[in-house]
């Protein structure tokens, strides 16, 4: 009885770790090689979930040789992974192969304005919330990120007397205060490793990318329902 459950642990540890072998071959951009280890390597700064379990996938990789090594005939298998082993590589796996949607991980629900909304009112929710970015839209669809940075930056050139009216100031007014802040758009049903790719290609390109604002097909003319920022990605990288 015994002998079959090991050898069921070496089959489920293999399966499991093939799942991410395959997975890294297919979404992992600029590798030297289809070799796992250098797989994990060029993966580590595309994907939180590599750099959460970086160390233990190399570990698997290691056990993987030790285990395939000493397989004398299909499915027998001398080495044999301790079942704990084999439920966190399983565990791994299934973040793989079921990853969860970028709508689900953004924040949530999206402050967003048309450009003629008096300042006062998104002051208001900052006060009361903790957002300091909200897209601002025309009748077209959306025109640009109005930022705390950027409302810091109007109010310290409009300071009179120590005194700013700010009852009549519409958002449009602070538009063009500060450099434009590059935001990409996705679909509802994009991928989180799909979003982290995104900020990825702008890092390697020396830019900053402050957003992706997703919308349910990806058109900057649709409600945001969610947005994700360098920071989100960060307090991924703590969740997973």
């Amino acid at each position: 009885m015994s002998t079959v459950v090991e050898r069921n642990l070496s089959e489920r540890f293999e399966v499991a770790f093939n799942q991410i072998h395959s997975w890294l071959q297919k979404n992992i951009r600029d590798a030297h090689s289809n070799n796992f280890t250098d797989l994990l390597k060029s993966g580590f700064p595309q994907h939180s979930l590599i750099r959460k379990n970086y160390h233990d996938l190399k570990m698997f990789a290691r056990l993987r040789n030790s285990i395939v090594h000493e397989k004398i005939d299909q499915g027998f298998y001398i080495a044999e992974p301790h079942e704990t082993v084999v439920e966190q590589i399983e565990k791994i796996a299934s973040l793989v192969y079921q990853p969860r949607y970028a709508h689900l991980i953004g924040s949530k629900p999206v402050f967003y304005y048309h450009e003629n909304t008096v300042l006062v009112d998104v002051l208001r929710v900052m006060k009361s919330k903790p957002y300091s970015i909200f897209p601002i839209y025309d009748q077209d669809g959306y025109k640009w990120l109005l930022t705390a940075e950027c409302m810091i930056q109007w109010l310290a050139l409009n300071l009179s007397d120590q005194t700013i009216h700010l009852e009549d100031i519409q958002v449009k007014s602070l538009y063009g205060i500060s450099k434009p802040r590059p935001v990409e758009f996705m679909e509802k049903d994009a991928e989180m490793f799909e979003v982290e790719e995104i900020f990825e290609q702008y890092h390697q390109s020396n830019r900053r990318l402050e957003a992706v604002i997703i919308t349910a097909s990806g058109n900057k003319t649709e409600k945001p329902l969610a947005i994700i920022t360098p920071r989100d990605l960060i307090e991924m990288d703590t969740m997973i």
